[in-house]
């Protein structure tokens, strides 16, 4: 009997054993794809990248190491420190006029940032106020300015800049102008959609019923509840508007020099590629890395407010 007890017990022991060395290590893949998986589920990397631009713009005078708009012709297109040509007094070079590099991308972050910080307030607020009248009242208020949203989207943008610097001047008041009448109408279509199915809310019913006015029902009980369109909006469209800003300044047409911008610096390196690549490369990649970062982001705040995919993530 005792034999009998041993020789089961064996394998019992002999199986715990084995497990005492595998299941650390299952654990520690696991305890690894738990910890994967909650990285994923938050917007760790862009959000970094969005607290740096807000950092470097914030605080830009005190970490570029020169005078943005400064700069001497002996030292023009001088490589990056780590070239062999380079030297530790311009970490990333200077650009064709002697410029520091460095400088110019961190005060660049600052144009880049205030244009859209501008543009973004001022159209979201007109473009949600005209989605909730258009989508509130309906009928020929709401065919009207549906149709003058489809005109503001037929007109070809840089056309209209192109005339309108030629004719009022190149300026940075010119260009957040431009840009905030071009910016509106994708929040007014946005919101007219989310009112058109919040007004019949049970709610809403009860509001009217109760003797509410229309401007109390807009504001305290649609305005809410459009809320999160608009934030997922204006994130996704902040990565597009310093694309665009970047995009009129490489035409010439944007944020008039010697003022840092990064569109300016790009088109400023266009003619020295081959002799100085980074001019172009370092500005480039930073419109690159902040119109991701903002990109992501703005999915995210899409997937995290949407309950039909806040499920998959």
């Amino acid at each position: 009997m005792a034999e009998r007890i041993t020789k089961r017990a064996l394998p019992r022991a002999g199986a715990a054993q084995a497990g005492a060395v595998v299941y650390p290590a299952l654990a520690r893949r696991t305890g690894v794809r738990k910890w994967w998986a909650e990285f994923r589920r938050w917007p760790v990397v862009p959000v970094a990248l969005v607290v740096l631009l807000l950092v470097t713009a914030v605080f830009s005078p005190l970490l570029a190491p020169h005078d943005p708009t400064k700069g001497s012709l002996r030292d023009r297109n001088i490589p990056p420190a780590w070239s062999a040509e380079g030297t530790s007094k311009h970490l990333l070079g200077t650009d064709p006029l002697g410029r520091d590099l460095l400088s110019r991308v961190i005060y660049g972050s600052r144009i880049s940032l205030m244009v859209a910080m501008v543009v973004l307030t001022l159209g979201a607020i007109g473009g949600t106020t005209l989605g909730l009248i258009s989508g509130w009242f309906g009928g020929q208020v709401d065919e009207v300015a549906m149709r003058f949203v489809d005109f503001t989207f037929a007109i070809p943008f840089i056309l209209v800049a192109l005339v309108v610097v030629i004719v009022l001047g190149q300026s940075l008041a010119v260009i957040i102008a431009l840009l905030v009448v071009f910016s509106w109408n994708s929040f007014a279509r946005q919101v007219r959609g989310e009112t058109l199915k919040l007004k019949t809310e049970a709610y809403v019913d009860i509001a009217r019923i109760a003797g509410a006015s229309t401007p109390h029902i807009l504001w305290r009980h649609l305005l809410p509840g459009v809320v999160n369109t608009v934030l997922v909006l204006t994130s996704l469209k902040v990565g597009s508007l310093i694309l665009t800003e970047s995009v009129l300044s490489f035409l010439g047409v944007g944020v008039p020099p010697p003022t840092p911008a990064w569109g300016l610096m790009v088109s400023d390196g266009r003619d020295y590629i081959d002799t100085a690549w980074w001019v172009t490369a370092f500005p480039g990649g930073a419109i690159l890395l902040t119109v991701l970062a903002f990109n992501f982001l703005g999915d995210w705040l899409r997937d995290h407010f949407d309950p039909r995919l806040r499920q998959s993530m």
